[in-house]
């Protein structure tokens, strides 16, 4: 027995004969043909569990050099912490009233408290039942998108949960590997780790992608209803919520039955949570959803909008606009652009029906309007369509205004010493060129004189020759001096040429130089801005009125009386039905290239011009008169309901008024020629002659 117990496995493999015992060769034989078969299974058992342990020990080895190497370059969480977005710049009309939203991502970011209890339970009901238990991944979900996958043969669902689509938006890209759904997941164990449940479901609703460029709960409540998020019904909450998973493919702007069925969907799976009633889901499944009426329409402000994005761009910088969240508070007034907008439509139809045209070929045109005492731009259109051109004819253009330069010209006489009864002599004349070959003989409109007229006469009726003259005794750089410190900003031709109209200006600085005349010689800085907040209200600028002194308001007045005359009585006389006290003037380009009606009351100043871009003619008799003033009358007609224009122009202190004749002597009886004028005190009409007695 000793034998067997010391050398038993020896003897067993017949490897030793034991001597001094029992032990004998057979019996050795007999013991090892016993033992043999459960030998090998023994030694099999052993092997085995050898192989799977160290099979065992190298796979938690490379699982855990792979889970190293992939948390190598995996983004932190902690700025999840302190969720916040890049948001988008609002920018607001006049009333407060939001205009539209600036942004990368379409994204204003709302607190969860303020969205209704049934939002995000719908959201989980439809992406993610299981949201509350898990602890950022679940397994079942994973394993059910994985037998779908591979019947289907391609990667088509994820089974990824709401805490996993967080870490995908915010922390990842959206490509569809498996490197990155084992990135996804384990981020989104860490954010399960970090955040509680409430904070999570807060960031996947307002960082979610719901379409129609809308990120997050409130952009697409306001895109899709036109509603904030908080006023939104049950049914418009579960068709929210089916969007997610394919938002372009379930919009009900694209597809009304899909998104129906949707909808259908997420409100039993509601139901099925107990999160609503079956009668509930049928009541807001049968409940008409009433889409954002302006979603597809055309944008009204587009010109007005980009001028405000240049400056804030310029400021700024793109990206805080784009992503910062500013509060952009405009002067723009949403009915007097709306009014503006359809003006320059039915101006630019009926030029259309003047000259037997069809819409293809209509001219361009552009219309600003400001207030007189503030500066502020109200309502702003920079060409007939946005879509099709976004170059701002209001701001950008600058084109030669005809006979609308005349009244700096009028001014700088005024001031000068002249009066609105100044006798001028209207006749040919004729101008020395650099040669003795060359000369400058310039006519006037109709190319008529009419010789000895007023000064009164020759503005209202726009008469060049006596412009000319008046600019040769003022002369050029006075002249010159007094549009810049009006507002004229353009450079300005240095010659008697400049009586025409003929440097460039654009329709912002003539609207701001005819307000001057308006304000009582106060020129105004045009405002589109009143202020700009950053996203938590701290003020970052306001722009109040400004104004500097440009005229004695003495000679705005008598600048004024004159310009109601061109209304009244000269060559605006088509709009004298407005009804209200107004003045401005025409201008008209040689061949009718352009056309112009700058016009103000006591409230608003109003720049009309009509043109081709091209700088092709108008055509036949397409004058400021009739292809531009008839636009201004159509607008300020509709401006009334929000400036009456009851008022009349203030007279200044030092004004006297004296009933004055075509002739420049002194009249009785206002008609026939003889009208009201205003004089400056210390120059009075010269010679100052008595009031010539009534034909018997």
């Amino acid at each position: 027995m000793f034998c067997l117990a010391f050398y038993g496995p020896l003897c067993r493999l017949g490897r030793t004969r034991c001597s001094g015992c029992f032990c004998s060769t057979a019996n050795v034989s007999a013991v090892q043909n016993k033992t043999q078969p459960n030998i090998r299974i023994w030694t099999h058992v052993q092997l085995t569990i050898f192989l799977l342990a160290i099979s065992l020990v190298l796979t938690l080895a490379l699982g855990g050099a792979f889970y190293l190497i992939i948390s190598l370059d995996l983004p932190a969480i902690g700025s999840l912490k302190h969720y916040q977005p890049s948001t988008a710049s609002i920018i607001y009309d006049s009333a407060k009233q939001p205009i539209t939203y600036v942004s990368r991502e379409n994204r204003t970011l709302v607190p969860l408290a303020a969205m209704p209890e049934l939002l995000p339970q719908a959201f989980v009901a439809a992406e993610d039942s299981r949201f509350y238990q898990h602890s950022g991944v679940d397994a079942w979900s994973i394993i059910r998108a994985l037998l779908h996958n591979i019947r289907a043969g391609e990667r088509g669902q994820g089974g990824s949960t709401i805490t996993q689509q967080v870490a995908r938006a915010l922390l990842l890209t959206p490509e569809k590997t498996y490197t990155r759904k084992i990135k996804e997941a384990i981020l989104a164990y860490r954010i399960d780790s970090a955040l509680n449940k409430e904070e999570i479901i807060h960031i996947y609703l307002n960082q979610i992608y719901l379409g129609s460029s809308a990120y997050g709960v409130e952009a697409a409540a306001q895109i899709y209803f036109d509603k904030r998020v908080q006023d939104l019904n049950l049914a418009e909450m579960a068709l929210l919520a089916g969007l997610p998973q394919a938002p372009s493919r379930y919009s009900p702007f694209r597809n009304f039955k899909l998104a129906k069925n949707r909808q259908l969907y997420v409100l039993n799976r509601m139901a099925e949570e107990g999160y609503i009633t079956a009668d509930d889901a049928q009541k807001a499944y049968e409940k008409t959803l009433l889409w954002n009426p302006d979603k597809e329409g055309p944008i009204e402000n587009n010109y007005f909008i980009e001028h405000v994005k240049a400056y804030v761009q310029s400021k700024y910088g793109n990206e805080a606009l784009l992503t910062g969240g500013l509060r952009i508070y405009t002067t723009l007034d949403q009915n007097l652009q709306k009014a503006a907008n359809m003006a320059i439509k039915r101006g630019t139809a009926k030029w259309a029906i003047r000259q037997s045209k069809n819409a293809n070929t209509l001219p361009q045109a552009a219309l600003i309007s400001m207030e007189v005492k503030t500066g502020y731009v109200r309502a702003m259109v920079g060409g007939t369509d946005f879509g099709k051109s976004q170059f701002n004819r209001a701001t950008q253009a600058r084109r030669q205004p005809g006979s609308a330069f005349k009244p700096f010209i009028y001014a700088a006489g005024l001031e000068k010493g002249m009066t609105p009864a100044t006798m001028l002599v209207d006749e040919p004349i004729q101008f020395r060129g650099a040669t003795a070959m060359q000369y400058w003989e310039p006519k006037n409109y109709n190319n008529k004189f009419e010789g000895p007229t007023s000064f009164r006469n020759a503005l209202v009726h726009s008469r060049n020759i006596p412009t000319i003259k008046i600019l040769q005794q003022v002369g050029v750089e006075r002249t010159i001096d007094l549009a810049k410190r009006m507002g004229i900003t353009s450079p300005l031709g240095k010659n008697l040429s400049l009586a025409l109209g003929t440097s460039d200006v654009s329709s912002l600085e003539l609207t701001r130089a005819y307000a001057t005349f308006a304000n009582s010689g106060q020129m105004p800085q045009a405002l589109f801005i009143v202020k700009i907040t950053d996203s938590a209200g701290k003020v970052l600028e306001e722009q109040r009125p400004a104004f500097s002194e440009a005229l004695d308001p003495r000679v705005a007045y008598q600048m004024t009386r004159l310009l109601e005359g061109v209304i009244t009585d000269g060559t605006a006389r088509g709009i004298s039905s407005f009804g209200a006290p107004a003045a401005g003037k025409t201008g008209t380009t040689d061949q009718n290239v352009d056309a112009w009606f700058v016009g103000f009351t006591p409230e608003l100043t109003t720049c009309v011009w009509i043109g081709h871009d091209q700088n092709t003619s108008l055509g036949t008799s397409e004058t400021g008169g009739l292809a531009a003033a008839p636009i201004w009358l159509d607008f300020m007609n509709q401006a009334k309901t929000v400036y009456p224009a009851t008022g009349n122009f203030a007279v200044p202190p030092g004004i006297v008024m004296l009933l004055m004749d075509t002739s420049g002597k002194r009249g009785t009886k206002v008609g026939g020629g003889v009208s009201l004028e205003a004089f400056r005190e210390d120059i009075p009409p010269w010679p100052l002659e008595q009031p010539r007695s009534e034909d018997p």
